[in-house]
Order: structure tokens, then C-alpha cells, then sequence
């Protein structure tokens, strides 16, 4: 944390893992407007990765999607999850490849663990 405080102080802003930067005006000010500056350095290379994460899965399902026709679509993305509406007679094909497509969205040191829910709507698929 003290490295990327450092590092932010330094270049003026933070990256993800991916390369993404977020420029940070305020984090050489005084007061509460530079440790605020300093908490979103902090968070940001985590939050920031982890919605690249789930835009890379969300695309790479998107060109399934597109490239094979199944009978999927998808509705929606919630934060860390992709919310798609299935054929029922697909849904255990549709499991699999999306959690393949999902967990493949990006390489890490960890893996990219993927829970696939099922339900005739949101909260039953949880």
C-alpha cells in the first residue's frame, strides 16, 4: 500500500492490472482533499482490475455469443456477475461454456474462479 501511495504521489495517478490509469488532481493537495486522493489510490488497482475483469468476460462471452448463435442472451451485467436469459434446454451447455468463457477473460498469478446460478429469474439464481 505505502508503494502505491509513493507511486501515486510521483506520476499523479493509479493503474489496474491491465494498464488502465486513473489520474488522481488532487493527491499532492493538503488536508482531507489528499487523503481522499490517497484512499482512491489504495482502492482503485483493485476496483478498477476487477471491472476489467468482468468487462473482458463480458466481451469475450458477447463474441461467443456472436460467432456461435447459441441460444443465449445476455441481459445484463451486476457488478462482478453477467445476468443472461437461456433456452431451457441449453442451460447446462450454456453453464459450462460461460464459466469457461468467464474464467479465460484474464490470466492472473490466482485463479479466476466462476459460480454459474440458475433460476427462472435473478434471485433464484442466486
Amino acid at each position: 500500500m505505502d508503494r502505491t501511495r509513493e507511486s501515486a504521489h510521483e506520476l499523479g495517478y493509479v493503474e489496474t492490472l491491465f494498464g488502465r490509469r486513473l489520474y488522481l488532481p488532487e493527491i499532492n493537495a493538503r488536508g482531507p482533499r489528499k487523503a481522499a486522493a490517497e484512499r482512491t489510490a489504495i482502492n482503485a488497482p483493485m476496483q478498477g482490475t476487477a471491472a476489467d475483469i468482468i468487462k473482458r468476460a463480458m466481451l469475450t462471452v458477447d463474441g461467443w455469443i456472436e460467432s456461435e448463435q447459441p441460444p443465449v442472451r445476455l441481459l445484463m451485467q451486476v457488478h462482478d456477475e453477467l445476468v443472461v436469459e437461456v433456452r431451457e434446454d441449453y442451460v447446462e451447455t450454456a453453464s459450462v461454456m460461460l464459466r469457461e468463457k468467464m474464467e479465460s477473460a484474464a490470466e492472473l498469478a490466482v485463479p479466476l474462479v466462476v459460480d454459474v446460478g440458475v433460476g427462472d429469474n435473478w434471485d433464484e439464481a442466486h
